[in-house]
């Protein structure tokens, strides 16, 4: 009986094709939330000059009707 050689086969298992998909899926949800964030942000800013701004506005109303009441103009 001879020894006959044996055979050893290897098998490389590959990745899928999904994972540069689901990364680009990743990236662009990440930039639309990042707008968003931004978005709302400047909203907020926003929000806040106009309230100071109507606050310095009712301030200078304040100012003249009381020089009006005293009579200095």
């Amino acid at each position: 009986m001879a020894d006959e050689p044996k055979t050893v086969i290897v098998e490389r298992s590959r990745g899928s094709n999904a994972t540069p998909i689901i990364a680009i899926i990743a990236l662009l949800i990440l930039a639309v939330g990042g707008y968003f964030l931004l978005q709302s942000q400047d909203n907020k800013n926003d929000a806040v000059s106009t309230a100071a701004s109507q606050v310095g506005d009712a301030a200078q109303d304040v100012g003249d009707a009381a020089q009006s009441a005293t009579g200095a103009e």
